[in-house]
């Protein structure tokens, strides 16, 4: 392999197409070939897996699409296939201008997907399933292994690269599925587990011999061990003995975790360090953060530690805005033009980044534009009033402080910004778009510049606080079915009103 080639992609696992003629050029197998673009796995990168197997697959497009980092013409998606559970994961993304490398990208979640029946990805997963079933594997090359050796131990990150909108979406796009040859690997119907007959002795004996101390001794159970498979009957030296709670539910963890029986039980507070790590909030570990269920915005503070801000924070946001003290404020110098933009569906927001030089001056500091996000319903409230949408454009400055102007959106009539921007909207999320059409966010602000302002936090974890937050009151209008798209991809994106703890708001006179 090049020396290029190894630099700019070392530690990608059988990399298929990033340079010809090296050993991971590939053995490309079309799947799907249409006008617009063709589906390929490649067998050469087929690499087996706990459960499973790796493979790169590729969409071959027609035309090159032009990107922040160069045009590209195929896309490269690495997915881990769970043979037994029909389930597969996109871990990594790769986008290619014929052979060259245009860019490499991560994205923020990690999915495993279903694998419909009769659909493009059923067939990427059994010709990946069945070469590992088989043996029928291509031989790594000495550059394939030493890639390997590199990324030993190292969990990809989380990608998204599912082919299911192509597949949804055959009967427009004229797609025509290649001869595939490889059997259908069937669905495995679940099994009930049965549980073997409780045997306490065998059990005490192997808390014994691990060292462990045993809750209750074979000296003192007074009973006799069972065969599996058989009854228990009982004789004259059989003790039937009550099970309390503590003892049932160390017996689930131990054929839970198939070892013997651990001391779960809580020891007594000894003074009061005991009683102040008692009262620390557990934490839920490997859940992301998300908008509802256990990942929800009440549990934020408790899925990591430096989300701790989220549950202790005294100055967070959003708040409902009451009470200001009307004064003379500063106007906000906006410092916008025209610019052209990427749009991405991150999985908690519509976020549009832009090119550079674009912000805003107030209080004696300049802010340079991040990136703008949308959120439904508006988190800011009004004397209690919620409004249907809203749009945050994040600034920070030269040294790190954040400030977010929020513009409130009714509906109304429509907004033409916005709807080049849902024109653009991407079809699968964390796949960012950068179309050649460019957007003046001047008309994305209200005529009246008015606004209240506070010192809040991010509206999303980590929460951090310090953010200077400036909401104009006049609302700017969308159309009802502007509104209605965004909910398609967001039902809520929205987190709760936070507590205001006496801050001062100030609003312009």
């Amino acid at each position: 392999m090049s020396a290029p080639c190894m630099r700019s992609f070392l530690g990608l696992l059988a990399l298929a197409g990033a340079c010809q003629g090296s050993a991971l050029a590939g053995q490309w197998q079309g799947v799907v070939s249409g006008r617009s673009e063709t589906i390929e796995i490649d067998r050469a990168s087929i690499v087996p897996a706990v459960g499973g197997a790796t493979a790169w697959s590729r969409i071959v497009l027609d035309r090159a699409v032009k990107d922040p980092g160069g045009s590209y013409d195929a896309i490269h998606a690495l997915n881990l296939y769970d043979c037994k559970s029909r389930r597969f994961t996109t871990q990594r993304r790769a986008y290619f201008n014929g052979d060259t490398p245009v860019r490499e990208e991560e994205v923020a979640r990690q999915r495993a997907n279903t694998v419909a029946v009769g659909s493009i990805d059923e067939t990427l997963f059994n010709v990946a399933c069945r070469a590992v079933a088989t043996g029928k594997l291509a031989l790594p090359s000495v550059a394939d292994k030493a890639a390997a050796e590199s990324t030993a131990g190292v969990r990809p990150a989380a990608i998204h690269a599912d082919m299911r909108t192509l597949a949804s979406d055959t009967s427009e796009r004229k797609l025509t599925p290649v001869a595939d040859t490889s059997p259908v690997v069937p669905a495995e119907k679940p099994k009930l587990i049965v549980l073997p007959p409780i045997d306490k002795a065998a059990a005490a004996q192997a808390a014994a011999a691990a060292g462990q101390r045993s809750a209750s001794p074979p000296a003192a159970t007074g009973v006799t061990p069972v065969p599996a498979g058989k009854m228990a009957t009982p004789t004259a030296q059989t003790t039937v003995a009550t099970e309390s709670p503590a003892d049932k539910r160390r017996r689930e963890l131990h054929y839970a975790n198939s070892g013997p029986p651990r001391d779960t039980r809580k020891k007594a507070a000894a003074g009061p360090s005991a009683s102040v790590e008692s009262q620390k909030p557990v934490m839920l570990r490997d859940i992301p953060w998300s908008y509802e269920g256990d990942g929800g915005p009440a549990n934020w503070g408790r899925l990591r530690a430096d989300y701790a801000a989220c549950a202790t924070g005294k100055r967070q946001s959003p708040i409902d805005i009451r009470d200001g003290i009307r004064v003379n404020l500063e106007p906000i110098k906006f410092e916008y033009a025209r610019t052209q933009f990427r749009i991405v569906d991150t999985g908690h927001a519509v976020r549009v980044g832009v090119g550079a030089g674009l912000g805003l001056r107030v209080m004696g500091k300049r802010f340079e534009l991040s990136h703008l996000e949308f959120r439904r319903p508006a988190e800011e409230r009004v004397n209690g009033r919620t409004y249907d949408m809203s749009v945050h454009l994040v600034h920070r400055s030269d040294d790190g402080q954040i400030a977010v102007v929020a513009v409130l959106l009714e509906k109304g009539a429509e907004h033409p910004l916005i709807q080049t921007l849902w024109d653009n909207l991407p079809l699968e999320p964390d796949l960012e778009v950068a179309p050649e059409a460019a957007i003046d966010l001047n008309v994305l602000l209200p005529e009246n510049r008015a606004y209240w302002t506070y010192m809040g936090s991010l509206t999303t974890p980590p929460c951090t606080e310090g953010v200077l937050w400036m909401v104009l009151k006049q609302p700017v209008q969308v159309a009802a079915e502007q509104v209605a798209i965004f909910a398609r991809v967001f039902r809520s994106n929205a987190r709760p009103v936070q507590p205001g703890n006496g801050r001062l708001v100030k609003e312009s006179r």
